[in-house]
C-alpha cells in the first residue's frame, strides 16, 4: 500500500457563524458544507461564502449535476440547490449512523461511521445494493476518476484512503496532519479534494496523490 503525507494547498474559514462542517460537495463552481441546521455555498477562488440555504444538513452532502442530496439524521433529503426546497426524502441505510454521502454511477454511496462500511444505495427509494467493508471508521466519501475515496477520523487522527471498490482493500493512504480531522470529504474531478474540518469550522483542500504515466 502507498502512504503519503497530505499536501494541504489550501484551508477555509472559520465561516461566521458556523460551529462546525460536516458533509461537503461540489457543483463545478462552489463548494458546498453542511453546517447542521445550514447548507453553505463557498466560492473556492474567493474564500467567501456566496449563500446559504435553510435545511437540515447534519452528515454527507452530495451533488448528482442537478439536485443536492442531505443526510438529516435517520433520511437522506434531496433538494433544489436554487430554492433549498426538500423535493424527496429516502431513510438513511444506517438510521442514524450515517456520515459521508457521494453521487457515482447513478447511485448515492453512504458511509456508515461506526459501522465502519460504505453502502451503494438507489437514491429514489434507499434501497442497498452493495456494502463495502472498512477497517477504520468511514467519514466523508467521494469518487474520482473511478476511485472510491473514504476520509477516516479515529482517535484524534484523520486520513484519505483509496478503496478497491470489489473487495474493500486500501490501495494508498493519504495521512493528514495532527489537529486537521476530515468530517466530509469530496473531489473537484481533477486535482484537488475538499475536506470538511469538524469542530474547527474550516475546508481544507488537499491535492490529490498524482499518479503514475501509463
Amino acid at each position: 500500500m502507498k502512504r503519503t503525507k497530505a499536501n494541504i494547498v489550501r484551508e477555509y474559514g472559520p465561516f461566521p457563524g458556523v460551529e462546525g462542517v460536516h458533509g461537503v460537495t461540489y457543483d463545478g463552481q462552489q463548494v458546498w458544507f453542511a453546517s447542521g441546521d445550514k447548507l453553505n455555498a463557498l466560492d473556492p477562488a474567493s474564500g467567501k461564502t456566496v449563500r446559504s440555504l435553510e435545511v437540515a444538513a447534519h452528515a454527507g452532502t452530495a451533488f448528482d449535476g442537478k439536485h443536492l442530496f442531505q443526510i438529516a439524521e435517520n433520511r437522506i433529503q434531496k433538494i433544489d440547490p436554487k430554492t433549498g426546497r426538500v423535493l424527496a426524502t429516502i431513510p438513511a441505510p444506517g438510521n442514524g449512523g450515517d456520515s459521508g454521502l457521494a453521487w457515482a454511477e447513478g447511485t448515492l454511496w453512504v458511509g456508515h461511521y461506526q459501522a465502519r462500511r460504505i453502502y451503494q444505495i438507489d437514491p429514489d427509494n434507499g434501497a442497498v445494493l452493495r456494502t463495502i467493508e472498512s477497517n477504520r471508521f468511514v467519514t466523508g466519501v467521494t469518487w474520482v476518476e473511478g476511485e472510491l475515496w473514504h476520509a477516516t477520523w479515529e482517535n484524534d487522527e484523520s486520513e484519505l484512503r483509496h478503496l478497491d471498490p470489489r473487495t474493500g482493500q486500501v490501495v494508498e493512504s493519504v495521512e493528514m496532519p495532527p489537529g486537521a480531522g476530515v468530517s466530509g470529504l469530496e473531489s473537484d474531478g481533477a486535482d484537488r479534494f475538499f475536506c470538511g474540518g469538524g469542530r474547527t469550522g474550516k475546508v481544507r483542500a488537499v491535492r490529490r496523490p498524482k499518479r503514475d504515466a501509463a
